[in-house]
């Protein structure tokens, strides 16, 4: 670049051209840097005071320089203002407030000048270079691109998009897989972010959606949009379940995607080094869909929770393996799958937790509704299970009971209006004892029961609730597929918020928060009057 700028008018501009097409940005571009460099140089040799502009014609190559001043009547600043007398032998007719044209002669650039406005140069290219490649590759995300590995860092695989770099981090790696320098290595554009470094684009190979990708490049149905994948999930290097819908009802979905002798589906496979997939009719029907994922297993029953969001599946007792998969690998997927938790029961868990339920519910309400063994398992047999659901249920769907009628019907509701009250009253008193404040039994959604749970976790106050977070306060245990083991200990991790086992939403969680909060506000307001007031 030392040469850029001492070369004639035609080097010049050829110089430029070559700049120009081998960092694929714009010739303008590369002419600014080159006039930035030669105006800081054009500082160092006649004083950094000056305000001091270069200008290269892009056509012809002629170079100009020149010092701007503004006329004055009396001169402070001998850098950058010029008398009117001195102004008029510039540029005949200026007045004060104009600002004029002083020309400067072309300079000489010394070893360290030269080197000054190379690195000028360079930095203005750089920068325009990574604008570039942020700007060709920001809409991107979500494509497959093809790269050649460069190098390998820490794990960490740097790819050679032609126009710019990407990089595959460990975690988005498929596992075992060995990637070599020089490699050719198709992969998803997961991100690309604008950083001080440039732009960074972070690939995937181990991402769902670069499955899916691979899936529209190999079935033509696919891309064209008459087969759609509804889900995806991966297990990477090992195992992926795919859900596909056909918007065309000659066209068999699975068999499609599958191909000719399997042809389609291997070579994704192949792409994803042998990763074994499922592919499964998707079905609007969660039950169904379930069904389906959880393939090859049988399944006998299916028990959905929407509260919950968890879905108990039965399964004969030969299958419960194979229905786990190795690892929980097919229960995994299958829920990733289908965005529920899933339990998996044998019918012999499935049959001892109906009966330990039966029990439980038999008991509470002979105890609660003072009602005789008989009486409560006839309404346990026709699907209550709480009091609420005795006490509030229309009252005729009591009395339809065979050998129950109306009035039995009334009093059995009267009974459990009467003991959710008692229960009310004991939860009352139990909050009290805790210590916990009236001033939170005003506030929305919260019941007794709920402000025990609150004491017990140390929450006492408006202060207390106020200061947590929504997440805190409502967030869901963590939903995750497993094998229901009703001894098995609690982790740590699956506790959630203070009131996870109530199901209030986070739009709740939000409301009860800010209206403990109300008085904070309520305070400063006060404080602030009180405060004109004494002005």
């Amino acid at each position: 670049m030392a040469t850029a700028i001492s070369a004639n008018r035609a080097e010049l501009l050829a110089i430029a051209d070559a700049v120009a097409r081998e960092k694929l940005i714009d010739r303008e571009i590369v002419i600014e840097a080159m006039e930035d460099a030669i105006q800081r140089a054009a500082r160092a040799r006649y004083g950094a005071e000056n305000d001091i502009r270069a200008k290269i014609d892009p056509r012809s190559g002629d170079m100009r320089l020149w010092r701007v001043v503004e006329v004055v009547e009396q001169v402070d600043d001998y850098f950058k203002q010029v008398s009117v007398a001195d102004a008029q032998k510039l540029q005949p007719g200026a007045a004060v407030g104009d600002f004029i044209v002083d020309p400067l002669p072309p300079i000489e650039f010394g070893r360290i000048a030269a080197q000054a406005a190379k690195q000028v140069i360079f930095q203005k290219v750089r920068d325009a270079e990574r604008e570039r490649q942020y700007d060709e590759f920001k809409d991107r995300a979500g494509e497959i691109i093809t790269g050649v590995v460069k190098r390998v860092e820490f794990g960490h695989v740097v790819v050679d998009l032609g126009r710019a770099e990407g990089v595959i981090r460990r975690d988005q790696q498929i596992p075992r897989e060995v990637l070599r320098v020089g490699d050719r290595v198709r992969s998803l554009i997961l991100s690309v972010r604008r950083e001080n470094r440039g732009p960074q684009i972070f690939l995937s190979r181990a991402h769902p959606d670069f499955m899916k990708k691979l899936f529209a490049q190999e079935v033509p149905e696919i891309y064209d949009g008459i087969i759609e994948i509804k889900a995806a999930a991966r297990d990477p290097g090992s195992r992926a379940k795919i859900g596909v819908i056909s918007h065309d009802g000659s066209i068999d979905p699975v068999g499609a995607c599958v191909g000719m002798k399997g042809s389609r589906v291997q070579a994704v496979v192949q792409e994803m080094q042998g990763e074994k997939i499922d592919i499964i009719p998707w079905s609007p029907d969660t039950a169904t869909f379930v069904v389906n994922a959880l393939q090859p297993a049988q399944v006998a029953r299916v028990v959905i929770d929407e509260e919950e969001e968890r879905i108990e599946v039965v399964v004969p007792d030969d299958q419960l393996s194979l229905a786990i998969g190795r690892r929980g690998q097919n229960v995994r997927l299958a829920s990733q799958l289908t965005g529920k938790a899933i339990d998996i029961l044998t019918e012999a868990d499935a049959s001892e937790k109906r009966q330990k339920e039966f029990v439980q519910n038999s008991e509470m309400f002979q105890n609660e509704l003072d009602v005789d063994e008989t009486l409560a398992q006839l309404l346990v047999a026709e699907g209550f299970g709480s009091l609420e659901e005795v006490a509030y249920v229309e009252a005729d769907e009591i009395a339809s009971i065979e050998g129950f009628d109306e009035e039995l019907a009334a009093e059995l509701q009267s009974r459990a209006q009467e003991a959710l009250d008692r229960r009310e009253q004991a939860n009352r008193d139990e909050r009290r004892a805790l210590g916990v404040e009236d001033d939170l039994a005003d506030l929305p959604y919260l019941t007794e029961a709920m402000l025990v749970t609150l004491g017990k976790a140390g929450i006492k106050t408006l202060d207390d609730l106020a200061d947590l977070a929504t997440d805190e306060l409502v967030q869901k245990k963590r939903a995750e597929p497993r094998r229901r083991n009703e001894n098995a200990p609690k982790r740590a991790e699956d506790k959630g918020g203070v009131l996870a086992e109530y199901n209030l939403t986070e739009e709740q969680g939000n409301e009860i928060i800010m209206a403990a909060r109300a008085h904070w506000f309520a305070d400063e307001a006060q404080e602030d009057a009180a405060a004109d007031g004494e002005q």
